[in-house]
């Protein structure tokens, strides 16, 4: 295992738009502890695959360096760097059997036979593919291959960290959350430093102890799924992390209060200056946003609402911009409609990062 260290990455994928300053990877300047669980989270095209190739060796970095502990790997090649990685499609050898897919690795690097026996057999079990273990890869559905793909990978102990991108893409919906559960077990049981590539924030936040967020090559949070979810210090990372995401409300600062759509709304105690911001846009999950009767708050008007099962999701118009909150079921909806804000739950955001309060400083 190893503690990764990367040390000021960008990456530009060639001279010209390095000097252009087009960068496919902003800087990134983070230690992913050894042992740790990580995840890389974000939209297609956001560089999350980008900054895992460069971990891996399969890329290396236009600027910065990468240190696995105190050794400094930039230039190395993924043999070097002694890292398994597994790809969104499986990588496998289909004339041989899955037992023999799994060995493989092992009997390269020299594992005595009745230690390759033994790890083998453990992840056949793990896997569910204990019925197969004799069987060619060749005839194997897409889901089966990609469980051996895993397999491979974790099957070793002497790996400095094991890299997943996007591996349960091709997996059977149903054999997601199982081979997700045996992904974080196997984690508990070994302290292997991994770091998984994911667009979906589920496989993410139930996988990872820490989440880095991306967006067009930029990471703008890590944290825990807790973190992300309770204090997002980006817009994206609201909007992003959620289902449904955080409402984003373009609103003036006026007094210490934030004005939204002609109404007065109280901010946290303690807000710092929001610093001459060109936008400012107050930040609140839907789960703390209250239908109230008319009068009591700002007025909306309600478009849509949406059971799905123990909640329902309540669409609606504030002043032309959308606002969405989660009701529970059975509380009745007033005929006409304000909103109020939970004060407890409301963040502020210049130029869509977080003001911090001085509570929170």
């Amino acid at each position: 295992m190893a503690r990764i260290h990367l040390d000021r990455i960008r990456h530009a994928y060639t001279p010209e738009l390095a000097r252009a300053g087009t960068y496919a990877l902003r800087e990134v300047d983070h230690v992913f502890e050894d042992g740790g669980a990580y995840a890389l989270l974000g939209p297609s095209g956001c560089g999350k695959t980008t900054l895992l190739n460069i971990i891996s060796g399969l890329l290396t970095s236009s600027e910065g360096t990468i240190r696995f502990g105190d050794r400094d790997v930039t230039t190395l090649s993924p043999e070097d760097r002694n890292i398994a990685q597994v790809f969104q499609f499986p990588v496998i050898y289909d004339t041989m059997t899955v037992a023999e897919n799994l060995a493989f690795p092992l009997k390269n690097r020299g594992v005595a036979r009745a230690e390759i026996e033994r790890r083998v057999s453990d992840m056949l079990r793990r896997l569910g593919l204990e019925a197969k273990a004799k069987r060619k890869a060749q005839g194997l559905t897409a889901d089966e291959k990609q469980k051996i793909s895993l397999g491979r990978g974790l099957v070793r102990s002497d790996v400095a960290a094991i890299l997943f991108d996007e591996p349960l893409t091709v997996i059977d919906p149903h054999m997601k959350w199982q081979l997700r559960s045996e992904l974080k077990a196997l984690h508990r049981q070994f302290g292997m430093t991994m770091v998984y590539v994911t667009h979906d924030q589920t496989e993410a936040l139930t996988f990872a102890e820490k989440v880095v967020v991306m967006t067009e090559g930029q990471v703008v949070q890590i944290g825990t799924p807790e973190e992300l979810f309770e204090r997002p210090r980006h817009t994206f990372v609201g909007y992003f992390i959620g289902s449904p995401g955080m409402n984003v409300i373009p609103c003036k600062l006026e007094g210490g209060e934030a004005v939204v759509s002609g109404a007065r709304v109280p901010l946290p105690a303690g807000i710092a200056n929001a610093g001459g911001a060109a936008r400012t846009e107050l930040g609140i999950r839907p789960e703390f946003v209250q239908l109230v009767p008319r009068g009591s708050g700002i007025p909306v008007r309600i478009d849509r609402v949406e059971d799905v099962g123990s909640e329902r999701i309540v669409r609606a118009d504030l002043g032309g911009q959308r606002i969405v909150s989660v009701v529970p079921e059975g509380e009745a909806l007033p005929a006409e409609a304000d909103v109020a804000f939970d004060a407890r739950a409301l963040n502020l955001y210049a130029d869509s990062w977080l003001v911090e309060t001085e509570a929170r400083r």
